[in-house]
């Protein structure tokens, strides 16, 4: 029964988070959750944005607007379905 309920718990959050992935996902998909994760986690705090855009000597502004366009495709284009 605790070994069900652990299985049911898993599944429960994979369906509430995308980024817990499931027995299906890729590297791929799991390293481009991984940065899109990060990029908005620096987008979303202002003191972290300040922190990497004085350690990169960019404008915060510049900074926040090129992590939101890696968000597109952080980890390039998604490799060939066999």
């Amino acid at each position: 029964a605790d070994k069900l309920r652990t299985q049911q718990e898993l599944e429960r959050l994979q369906a509430k988070y995308i980024g817990t992935g499931h027995p299906d996902t890729t590297s791929w998909e799991w390293r481009t959750n991984i940065a899109r994760d990060t990029f908005s986690s620096i987008v979303g705090h202002p003191p972290q944005l300040a922190y990497q855009s004085l350690a990169l000597n960019e404008p915060a502004a510049k900074l926040r607007a090129e992590l939101i366009r890696k968000m597109i495709q952080p980890c390039g284009p998604p490799p060939p379905r066999e």
